[in-house]
């Protein structure tokens, strides 16, 4: 929710505690790293989505729309319903965030290994990687940190 402005500024808040979480070890802070690198996932997807025009601005994209869909499931996934909207490289960005999102809670409430943080982390960088390019493309540069 909010302005591009708005979600810069919260991507680089998130970015900078994403830093310290790196220079004081992954180990040692899975909550920030669950965190933040869900809550930044979600910034960067709204704030492409607002670019391409494909939400409003006031639209709130939340985190717990991306839990991985089941096989057999007979609904369409969550996000689907939520946003149905389509862009490109959506099933690749969707496949990241459900990375993210699927440690998640562990990396926040539970006793993660260091191997469930680091893929969250990853993927996360992944995501950011791709969406910081195409945020470039639509005009709308970011610092990457």
């Amino acid at each position: 929710m909010g302005s591009i402005e708005h979600h810069k500024k919260r991507i680089k808040e998130h970015l900078a505690e994403l830093n310290d979480a790196v220079d004081a070890g992954l180990e040692n802070k899975p909550v920030t790293v669950g965190l933040h690198c869900s809550a930044c996932s979600i910034e960067l997807l709204e704030l492409y989505l607002h670019s391409l025009h494909k939400i409003p601005l006031g639209k709130v994209v939340k985190h717990n729309w991306f839990k991985k869909p089941h096989a057999q499931q007979k609904i369409a996934p969550l996000a689907e319903r939520k946003l149905g909207v389509d862009f490109p490289e959506k099933e690749k960005i969707y496949a990241l965030l459900y990375t993210v999102e699927d440690l998640r809670e562990n990396l926040v409430y539970g006793n993660p290994s260091f191997s469930q943080i680091k893929k969250v982390f990853d993927a996360f960088l992944a995501l950011k990687a791709e969406l910081l390019t195409k945020l470039k493309k639509e005009g709308i540069p970011l610092e990457e940190s």
